[in-house]
């Protein structure tokens, strides 16, 4: 402990730049009782302000007012021992003590309102207006549900006054009372100034955030909303002082039908569950908690794990008990307190509410992982958006007839149909009835829809084994075009799984030992056989008239005859893959002959669905080859034979292939259309099946590409959501930093940060490819950096350096990575750490050269360390811009990504700056002239720089040099400049400066 005057007061100055949280407060009693040791007070008053200050931001509110108690003992004894600012803020924090107070409801009204009346008191004797005392009363009616009107007009009517709390704080309240009165609107209109960051505080505009979310919902704004919840809530989590903030997100996220993301918002607050130093804080908070659990309750998902107070286990209906069990007692407390029942209406009010939207507002951007099991044992991905299920009949024989309707038609939903069967059947298997025919021939179906599930696991041996039992199963039964067609299809599921190099045989790890996959020989060898065993088979089974369904459907000999073919040429479009794109020869000789048969066949015995397939195929290869016109052609063919199909569910993977076609095309309008489609046919029959997640990143990319922001977001963080819920993560995380870009881009930097630290979460990065994490790093880093959080973005670049420490094969990214970690530093204003860093970056530069990174570095050096150190640190100032010289001089001409003009450019301006912020005005403008020559020769790239540059000179010729006319002159060629390049701002910038000289 700290045991000289100066000692507290260096202890105090450091702990005052610590973040709020325990430490800090910890730290700030053990100061106040360091400098109780010393005779003069003045240090105790200071020591006493900094842990009332820690008091308030971590929720201690039952301290607070003894610390103060303390502070006025003080005011009254040693008024002289206080500063300026020190007796400002005995004044201020009145109001401090007053939320304070109402915040217990161990403390009477008639305590609070006395103490209000004191600072009535203190306030006229000081000749202090009254607008804050009436704003005390207004919360304490606000709280209490008594007088509200009348305290609200005598608050709301009287000017504002140097202790009135911050404007961006009152707007706050007054948006909030017009939500009390059920007025959203009026209450957002208020609100603008905030959730715009036009005006904002410490506590600003977060709080704001939190409580706009519901309003916004309600109002019809959810993309808004959305936006607010991501970035308010980095702003509040785990903050003991924010406890009512924290529960408003959790409400906002039940009744927006993101449960799982609320789950993980309580998993990152459990600390919560034990600050108690707030106790209507704790309310708020428990209230969130409680409508979301009550949520998942309600669903059927009480044992759910969650996370609650530490020590324990928790499932959702046992933590919802305990927190309803809490809250009753302090709401008991708080309206036995105010002698009516306002905090009880509104706790009861709030746990009422309704989910506001009839679809998740999926999603939020974030990675919500969290999975919610019913105590039926079934699970569902969080959020997941519910689809048109196919209608399921009770009846085992309208069940089976049904399936066996829907795939006869290819219908997606039969997938749902034949898991019910297998279900009924597996737990009892006397449904069965003869009307269905023979028992063998529901097992036969039963063993192909098995192995179809199986192959999109790409479980290969597996998938051939219950192929096998269907063929011998349809032996039996004497049908020997489904047993061709089974086998067929087994050979050409094998030969997906084979590799280039194919001759040897090969294990299926899925399998167990000893069952070896057939090799390439043999799988070739039976698909050349299958059309020839086809051929006899129509020899001895002719395809006949009536081998046309009379519903349009293709009848049973016709469409297994069709499913060879497809085989065969789904086989060779499979070894055609295994080929480098640009290949031709027998491979490809072979998938066009199957290819070719198959469309012929099918326009042969008009089966246009199975044309549309045999283009499909084409397509695909085509498009790989890079021949996107034969693509094109085939894909839209192939659509028109689905459209006269009768079929409409196999367009959707059509359109989205077609729609990829398009935006490599540079064609998003009618890529967004087909992709919308495909989405909707989807979800309309039932296709399960069917990939949503890579085609909603689709259709973020066609949204980006037509300029619309908002859409991009909605479809990106889908995407990411699906990826996550298909296990892939990845990809997830590559569409979430799509999103991020999409966000920054469009203004929303706070929101791309939000979406980048999901992606480098505890839970998630682990998972994660090493280059994918390494780009999320450097993209957040920068983020941060752009809103201002300098330590933060610094701490990421610092990460991000041990990430790409042992990236032998890209050196150059570690000097990217250094280059970026010293500004960061620098920046942070962290110069112990600083020149380290900025050597490695020299060191790194010269070992895998970045000329334009470490050029820009040297620059902001020279900046930051004028600014950090003034006149002391002009030499080192231009020392940096002396190296960044060297540095640019050393490039070698023509090099790949360097700009020579513009590192000139650069350093001249820096350099003109620098000597200007000297008074070395001369020096300075022959630097700001040296910077307009360099970034005239970048040419139409040269011309924003230009006019800065431009700028500069002028303000050092008028404003250091007195040289107002020349300075016009100057001004008036460059905007008429900036104005024949189409840069209006630019010429609005020095417009307005011109002007300025010359009203001089």
């Amino acid at each position: 402990m700290p045991d000289t005057h100066e000692a507290v007061v260096d202890a105090l100055r450091e702990n005052h730049d610590r973040p709020h949280g325990l430490q800090r407060t910890i730290t700030a009693e053990e100061l106040v009782e360091a400098a109780e040791s010393f005779d003069e007070p003045d240090v105790l008053i200071t020591a006493l302000l900094e842990l009332m200050t820690a008091y308030e931001h971590t929720g201690e509110h039952r301290k607070s007012p003894v610390v103060f108690a303390r502070v006025l003992k003080l005011w009254e004894t040693a008024p002289e021992s206080f500063s300026q600012w020190e007796a400002h803020q005995v004044f201020w924090r009145f109001k401090w003590v007053t939320t304070s107070l109402l915040q217990v409801p161990e403390v009477s009204l008639a305590t609070v309102r006395g103490w209000i009346d004191q600072m009535r008191i203190r306030y006229e004797a000081a000749g202090h207006g009254m607008q804050p005392v009436a704003a005390m009363r207004y919360h304490v009616a606000s709280h209490t549900g008594a007088g509200v009107a009348d305290a609200y007009d005598l608050w709301a009517t009287r000017p504002r006054t140097e202790l009135s709390d911050c404007e961006a704080c009152e707007t706050r309240h007054l948006a909030w009372h017009q939500v009390t009165a059920d007025d959203d609107a009026g209450a957002l209109d208020v609100w603008r100034p905030v959730l715009d960051g036009a005006m904002g505080c410490s506590d600003e505009p977060q709080m704001s955030q939190a409580r706009a979310l519901l309003p916004l919902l309600r109002a019809g704004r959810p993309d808004d909303a959305r936006s607010h919840h991501l970035t308010g809530y980095r702003r509040v989590r785990g903050n003991t002082g924010m406890q009512d903030e924290v529960g408003l997100h959790l409400e906002f996220c039940a009744l927006s039908r993101n449960e799982g993301r609320g789950l993980e918002i309580l998993a990152e607050n459990r600390p919560l569950f034990e600050a108690t130093g707030a106790p209507l804080g704790r309310l708020h908070f428990l209230t969130g908690v409680e409508v979301l659990l009550a949520r998942l309750v309600e669903d059927g998902h009480g044992d759910t794990a969650v996370a609650g107070p530490p020590g324990r286990n928790w499932r959702a209906g046992e933590l919802l008990a305990h927190v309803r069990t809490e809250s009753d007692r302090l709401t008991t407390a708080f309206d036995a307190r105010n002698a009516t029942t306002a905090v009880g209406d509104q706790r009861r009010t709030r746990l009422a509410r309704r989910p506001l939207l009839d679809q998740p507002l999926l999603p939020l951007g974030l990675r919500a992982s969290v999975t919610l099991s019913s105590a039926a044992g079934g699970t569902k991905p969080a959020g997941t958006a519910p689809v048109a299920q196919t209608e399921v009949p009770d009846d085992f024989v309208s069940l089976v007839r049904e399936a066996r309707r829907m795939a006869a038609a290819g219908h997606p939903g039969e997938t749902r149909l034949w898991n019910r069967v297998a279900e009924r059947l597996a737990a009892d298997p006397s449904p069965y009835e003869d009307q269905l025919g023979p028992e063998d021939l529901l097992q036969a179906e039963l063993a192909a829809h098995r192995a179809y599930r199986l192959a999109k696991e790409d479980r290969v041996a597996e998938t051939g084994a219950e192929l096998e039992r269907a063929a011998g199963l349809y032996e039996r039964l004497g049908m020997p075009w489904h047993v061709l067609a089974v086998r067929t299809r087994a050979l050409a599921w094998a030969s997906s799984g084979l590799e280039t190099d194919d001759e040897a045989p090969q294990q299926d790890p899925a399998a167990g030992h000893g069952a070896a996959r057939p090799d390439a020989d043999a799988i070739r060898a039976g698909l050349d056989e299958a059309p020839r065993e086809a051929e006899r088979l129509k020899a001895e089974f002719p395809l006949t008239d009536r081998d046309s369904g009379a519903d349009g459907q293709p009848a049973e000999r016709v469409q297994e005859y069709l499913n060879v073919l497809f085989s065969c040429a789904f086989a060779a479009y499979q070894e055609a893959l295994r080929q480098p794109p640009e290949a031709t020869g027998p491979v490809m000789e072979r998938f066009e002959e199957r290819a070719g048969a198959l469309r012929a066949e099918a326009q042969r015995l008009s089966v246009p669905h199975q044309v549309a397939n045999a283009r499909q195929l084409a397509a695909d290869l085509a498009g790989r080859a890079g021949d996107t016109v034969r693509a094109e052609q085939e894909l839209r063919a192939a659509l028109e034979e689905v459209d006269g199909s009768g079929r409409p569910w196999r367009g959707s993977r059509l359109r989205a292939m077609l729609a990829q076609i398009l935006l490599r095309k540079d064609e998003p309008a009618e890529a967004a259309e087909l992709l919308h489609r495909a989405v909707s046919d989807a979800a309309r029959y039932d296709d399960t099946d069917f990939a949503l997640a890579p085609t909603y990143a689709l259709l973020g990319h066609a949204a980006t590409h037509l300029g619309d922001s908002g859409g991009a977001v909605r479809h990106l963080s889908e995407a990411a959501a699906r990826f996550d819920q298909d296990g892939a993560h990845d990809q997830a995380a590559d569409a979430r930093l799509q999103l991020a870009d999409v966000l920054a881009r469009s203004g929303q930097q706070a929101d791309a940060v939000a979406v980048l630290e999901s992606v480098l979460s505890d839970e998630a990065a682990p998972a994660l490819d090493e280059r994918v994490l390494a780009q999320a790093r450097l993209t957040l880093g920068r983020g941060l950096r752009e809103l201002g959080e300098f330590l933060p973005a610094a701490e990421e670049f610092l990460r991000l350096a041990d990430t790409v420490a042992g990236w032998e094969d890209d050196r150059a990214v570690h000097t990217l990575v250094a280059g970026e970690a010293a500004t960061a530093l620098a920046m942070a204003d962290r110069w112990d750490a600083t020149g380290t860093a900025y050597e490695r970056a020299v060191s790194s530069h010269a070992e895998a050269p970045n000329p334009g990174l470490i050029v820009h570095m040297m620059c902001e050096f020279a900046r930051l360390t004028l600014e950090s150190r003034g006149a002391e640190g002009l030499d080192t100032a231009l020392e940096h811009l002396v190296r960044a010289d060297g540095v640019r001089a050393a490039v070698p001409e023509e090099t790949e990504d360097f700009a020579p003009w513009h590192a000139a450019g650069s350093v001249h301006y820096r350099r003109a700056r620098v000597l200007a912020a000297a008074d070395r005005f001369p020096e300075a403008l022959t630097e700001a002239e040296a910077a307009v020559a360099a970034h005239e020769r970048g040419g139409e790239h040269g011309e924003v720089p230009r006019a800065e540059a431009v700028r500069i000179a002028a303000l050092i010729e008028g404003n250091g040099l007195a040289r107002f006319e020349a300075a016009v002159a100057r001004l008036t060629a460059a905007a008429a400049r900036c104005r024949a390049a189409d840069l209006p701002e630019a010429a609005h910038v020095l417009d307005a400066l011109r002007q300025d000289y010359l009203n001089r």
